[in-house]
């Protein structure tokens, strides 16, 4: 797959709470911006895969009713947060098979004023097995046994995670299409309400509205598009057997999903050490404790050695991997059905040197990569992407 494929336009909406805006004006917003930076005309979509996760038996009327796109194929899918990742892998599988010569992956969520309780209302997959969990309590556990394992005391590991969300507050605030703007301090985390501990408020992503479009070619056709056509390098998709948490060996400082699909997007894109060869990265931060575990299971950070990295500021803007330029779903918010594509977007953006804000475009990067976790979580989906072909 490795440079069989390019991204040659990426549109995405404003993320927030966009009480003026219907699903299709989502949809519309993300796709005409896809369409312009492409130069292409909707007729010569020959497919689109499209993700969302709270349509249920719509199909994908959404997509055709708003972009009025007819007699062609338009599938949708549903994979928890890795959505929309799903729908860009399945677009880039279906132009390098030969089937299609230039498809649309979309995704879009509207969950503001739909009555959406957010990610786990106490119901889980399983009513047995299950009860009264939700998303923030899962993931507190990752934070309470690994600081359990690596020697850290409560109020150490707090002041660990405050660091990461002050971080990604302040990348946000130089993103005009995040949903939130407002910097924080270490003290503003440790001080905010309890969640699920040792989670606080500012711990946790939002639930926003958006969409995020990426229009995909064959390497053959990229460059009739643009001269600076995004190569896919490669990915990797894992969907782990049962929930992970309930086996009775399950530790919790690591996920197989997260190694496993990182480590086919490595080979693939033929990446040896992702700490010096990825220059920048958009990881699944749906808690501040997810962006911590998922440095060590990616190899950006040694085993049990995050928090060497975290406070010396490695994944800052200005630091040795920049991971979550553009704020993360803890600022840019997370339209479930959406992310996976928007994380892609800044990745295409900063590889191209064409951010929306200067402030935030890193000098001299080559390779990124996208990411997505979802489900109790048990699924993880990886892309990585270039700006020169080989």
């Amino acid at each position: 797959m490795k440079d069989k494929v390019a991204i040659v336009g990426m549109g995405c909406s404003k993320f927030g709470e966009r009480w003026d805006m219907g699903l299709s004006d989502l949809i519309i917003e993300a796709a005409y911006e896809g369409y312009a930076d492409a130069g292409i005309e909707p007729g010569q979509i020959d497919a689109v895969f499209y993700s969302n996760g709270t349509t249920g038996a719509l199909a994908a009327t959404p997509i055709a009713d708003a972009l009025k796109l007819k007699n062609i194929p338009i599938l949708r899918n549903e994979n928890y947060c890795c959505s929309g990742h799903i729908a860009l892998i399945e677009a880039c599988m279906a132009v390098a098979s030969g089937a299609y010569k230039t498809v649309l992956a979309i995704g879009a969520e509207k969950l503001k004023d739909t009555g959406f309780a957010g990610l786990g209302a106490g119901r889980g997959i399983s009513t047995v097995m299950e009860a009264r969990r939700t998303a923030p309590g899962s993931f507190a556990l990752i934070g309470t046994r690994y600081f359990e394992e690596n020697g850290i005391s409560y109020d150490e590991g707090k002041r660990l995670l405050a660091n990461i969300a002050v971080k990604n507050h302040a990348n946000g605030m130089l993103s005009p299409k995040a949903h939130f703007h407002k910097e924080i301090t270490v003290e503003d985390v440790l001080k905010a309400p309890i969640i699920a501990t040792p989670l606080g408020l500012f711990d946790c992503c939002g639930n926003s509205d958006g969409a995020a479009c990426a229009i995909i070619t064959s390497a053959e056709n990229a460059r009739s598009f643009r001269d600076d056509p995004i190569w896919v390098k490669g990915f990797g998709i894992s969907m782990d057997a049962g929930l992970p948490h309930l086996r009775p060996d399950f530790g919790w400082t690591s996920f197989d999903a997260l190694k496993v699909s990182s480590g086919k997007a490595y080979e693939m894109a033929g990446i040896k050490n992702p700490r010096e060869e990825i220059d920048v990265a958009e990881v699944h931060d749906c808690f501040t404790v997810t962006e911590m575990l998922i440095y060590e299971d990616f190899g950006f950070s040694a085993r049990g050695r995050a928090r060497d990295d975290i406070d010396s500021g490695f994944f800052e803007r200005t630091g040795g991997l920049p991971v979550n330029v553009d704020g993360g779903l803890k600022c840019f918010g997370h339209p479930v059905g959406a992310s996976g594509i928007r994380m892609t977007y800044e990745i295409y953006k900063q590889l191209q040197g064409r951010t929306d804000n200067p402030e935030r475009q890193l000098k001299g990067v080559a390779r990124g990569l996208s990411h997505t976790f979802g489900g109790p979580p048990q699924l993880s989906a990886v892309l990585i992407a270039g700006n020169e072909k080989g």
